[in-house]
Order: structure tokens, then C-alpha cells, then sequence
């Protein structure tokens, strides 16, 4: 026998699915949902990808640089994935961050990265009706800077970095003002603001992830590929260097790889020391 539904009771239940897919019930069910999140008036959008059940430890994710604030959503997400395929565990939640990119001068994003750290930790529970327990930070590239500059800021339970730059933005943008690389928008916003290189070299300095190498409140895992671009592997030795010189960091630690930029997601050692950070913590 075939049951009728009238129309009305069909269009109330597709509201109520809309609903909760927006604003998830305080339940056991799995979902991955996009949400706009807010900590002290700083307004960010994050993906958050939730296993079953209502107490876990966490995983933000930031990603990396892209060419419009349009592609932040699908750069979060492909963040997302690639941290959640390289990670050996069902259990974690993810958050992944879409900072923005454009007009805005490069490293002014924190703002949103750290409101998403504040978030989780100390709204998530009762926005999402769940448990947090552990929060880890992951970063690829200049999400990797997001993450380094936060463990400046805030304790968690672990940091982990790959590939993060730029890491000299003397030399990146003295290049784009030589004509040697090709102009880039944080170069030529900044440009904009303290003139060239040359003239307020000290400008680029405070915002390059070289100014960032002490008064790490966590440990960190850095992952490099050896074969990553020029412009990331000239000033990487000094940075390793001054990240191991420091007095007053928690654990440093470094896994150097065969690979490029997105070493981290294609090398079955780097994968291994990422899980380890993870589950030793």
C-alpha cells in the first residue's frame, strides 16, 4: 500500500532538514558542516568535520596561500581532507579555518586564525554541544606560518607546520622589486603601505616568520621538503637554525624529506612523525 504525504507535511519536513544541517543538534551523529564563528567581534567561517560521538580532541587546520578570498572555503576544505587522509585516527574532530586572504597586509589574518583558536577552545563545547578535549594546531605553507605565530601566543596541546613561509619577506618581495620573481599580492600590499624593501626593510621583517622563532608555548613539529622552491629553501637553514637557538621554547622538532612544498601529504615518514606528534601528546 502506498503511503500519501501531503505537500505541506513534505515542505516542513525538508525545513527541518535545512536546520539541522545549519545548527546541528547536540547528538552522537558524524556531519561536516560550514559555520560562521565569531570570538571577541572577530567573525571567521571554518568547516568543521565531527566523527561520531561528543567528546574529542581536535585538530585545527589553516591553509594555504590563494589568489582570491572567493577560494578560501575550497582551500579550508582541501586543507581538511589532506590533514584527515594523512591522519591515522577516526576519533579527532577537525576544524578547518578559512582566513582570509586579500586586502588585507600579509599576517594581519592572525586575527581570524587566533578567533578560531579561541573558538574551539572555549566556545565549541557549548555551540556544538560537545566535549573538547585536546587541540592541536596544523598548518600547510602560510597556514604553517598561522600556526607557528600562534604557539607565540597561545598553549595547546601541539603544533604542527609544514612548509611554512614565506619565511623572509625582505628577500621574497626584494625579488618581486628586482623583477626576479613575479609581483605577488601580500609584496605589493605592502609595498603600498611602507614603501619598498629598501626603504622599510624592518616592516617586512616584523611580519616574515624569521621575527616568530622564540617564546614557542607548545611543542612543534616543522616538515620540509628539501626539494620545495628556492625562494623557501634560501632562508630556510636560518630559520631552523633560530627556531633550535631558542632559550625559552617548548620541544622543537624538525623532520627534513626528499619532496616539495606538500611534502607532508605525499612522504610515508612524514606521515609517520605527524601521527606520533599526535598520539604522544
Amino acid at each position: 500500500m502506498r503511503i500519501l504525504i501531503p505537500l505541506f507535511m513534505l515542505f516542513f519536513l525538508s525545513c527541518e532538514k535545512d536546520n539541522t544541517s545549519d545548527q546541528p543538534n547536540p547528538n552522537s551523529s558524524a556531519y561536516r558542516i560550514t559555520k560562521s564563528i565569531s570570538y571577541n567581534s572577530v567573525n571567521v567561517d571554518v568547516i568543521i568535520d565531527k566523527p561520531e560521538g561528543n567528546e574529542f580532541d581536535v585538530l585545527i587546520t589553516y591553509h594555504g596561500t590563494v589568489q582570491s578570498d572567493s577560494a578560501i572555503l575550497t582551500a579550508a576544505e582541501t586543507t581538511l581532507n589532506q590533514f584527515k587522509n594523512i591522519l591515522n585516527r577516526q576519533d579527532m574532530m577537525i576544524v578547518s579555518v578559512a582566513h582570509p586572504q586579500l586586502n588585507i597586509l600579509f599576517g594581519d589574518n592572525i586575527l581570524q586564525a587566533e578567533a578560531a583558536l579561541l573558538w574551539v577552545k572555549h566556545k565549541a563545547n557549548q555551540e556544538l554541544g560537545i566535549t573538547v578535549k585536546k587541540i592541536f594546531l596544523a598548518g600547510h605553507s602560510q597556514g604553517g606560518y598561522l600556526a607557528t605565530r600562534l604557539n607565540t601566543m597561545h598553549q595547546t596541546n601541539g603544533v604542527i607546520a609544514n612548509s611554512p613561509g614565506p619565511l623572509n619577506l625582505v628577500y621574497r618581495c626584494q625579488l618581486e622589486e628586482n623583477g626576479q620573481a613575479p609581483a605577488s599580492y601580500p609584496c605589493n600590499n605592502l609595498r603600498n603601505v611602507y614603501g619598498t624593501t629598501i626603504d622599510n626593510s624592518n616592516a617586512y621583517h616584523q611580519r616574515s616568520l624569521l621575527n616568530f622563532t622564540n617564546g614557542f608555548k607548545s611543542d612543534i613539529l616543522f616538515v620540509q621538503g628539501l626539494d620545495d622552491m628556492p625562494i623557501q629553501m634560501y632562508s630556510w637553514p636560518t630559520f631552523k637554525q633560530d627556531v633550535l637557538s631558542c632559550t625559552n621554547c617548548q620541544n622543537r622538532q624538525f623532520v627534513e624529506i626528499p619532496g616539495g612544498h606538500t611534502a607532508i601529504f605525499q612522504s610515508q615518514t612524514a606521515k609517520a612523525e605527524f601521527n606520533n606528534f599526535i598520539n604522544s601528546r
